[in-house]
């Protein structure tokens, strides 16, 4: 794809390692083509689940380059399709990402990390929204999506303080989902990644598209609006193929074969 991002494909697993040292930061030009890349995915059938990682042991991703903010790069820059870092504002995305956190994620690179559906990270990882400091906010979901995650007076030291985040304060406070070692990473990214596989496609669709549309609502509200035959995958999960193979290979104790149909 490009110096900046190695892409693998593994089967039905999508792998980006991004990979720009020293700290693989964002600028622009990495942002569109990561932006092209989880398009890439989104649309192609064949791949069910993706994971992204950073290059080298240090850093997940220092989020934003500020060296190309040095030199001009506007915080308000495009970033093109999906937002910063290409999936930050993809909400159409009813694909699951995993972060496999494999180092420092501070600012941008922390809410790259929070778009994705789970978070596996290095006992070495810590997180940061440090961008008070440098006179920004964290735009690109931290102020968003941090805070229905943290207990809001933990959120707030970390946005106006920019107080790092351990690995394992992340896993106590629900941040991410497993520490491993940084020699275990990518297995265990792997290993939950090949578990989604075995789910079926369109049924993982739909609970990322339920969740996405309605978890802001209350639970009454929700229920009606999942019913309501306004959503695009929950209707078609229950008049699927799939949904009449997974009871039949149940019943007969064999794995099922998914046509994602």
């Amino acid at each position: 794809m490009s110096e900046s991002l190695h892409v693998t494909r593994n089967g039905h697993i999508l792998e980006i390692v991004l990979d720009r040292p020293k700290a693989n930061a964002i600028d622009a030009k990495t942002s569109h083509q990561m932006g092209e890349v989880f398009t890439m995915f989104r649309e192609d059938p064949e791949l069910r689940v993706a994971i992204i990682t950073g290059g080298g042991e240090k850093f997940f991703s220092a989020g934003w380059d500020l060296k190309a903010a040095a030199e001009g790069e506007a915080p308000d820059a495009d970033f093109g399709v999906g937002g910063f870092a290409g999936i930050t504002e993809m909400f159409d995305l009813d694909k699951p990402v995993i972060a496999a956190v494999n180092g420092y994620a501070f600012g941008g690179g922390f809410e790259l990390a929070l778009a994705a559906d789970m978070i596996v990270c290095a006992e070495n990882a810590s997180f940061a929204i440090p961008e008070a400091k440098l006179g920004i906010v964290p735009d690109s979901g931290g102020m968003l999506r941090l805070p229905k995650v943290l207990p809001m007076p933990i959120y707030n030291e970390m946005a106006m303080t920019g107080r790092r985040l351990s690995a394992e304060e992340a896993l106590q406070f629900g941040v991410v989902n497993y520490v491993v070692s940084n020699e275990e990473l990518m297995n265990k990214a792997r290993e939950i990644a090949e578990q989604v596989v075995q789910s079926a496609p369109l049924a993982v669709a739909a609970i990322k598209e339920i969740y996405r549309t309605s978890n802001h609502m209350p639970i009454e509200e929700a229920f009606r609006f999942t019913r309501s035959g306004e959503l695009k995958n929950y209707p078609s999960v229950l008049q699927s193929e799939d949904a009449l193979e997974g009871p039949a290979a149940f019943a007969e104790k064999r794995d099922p074969v998914w046509q994602g149909k």
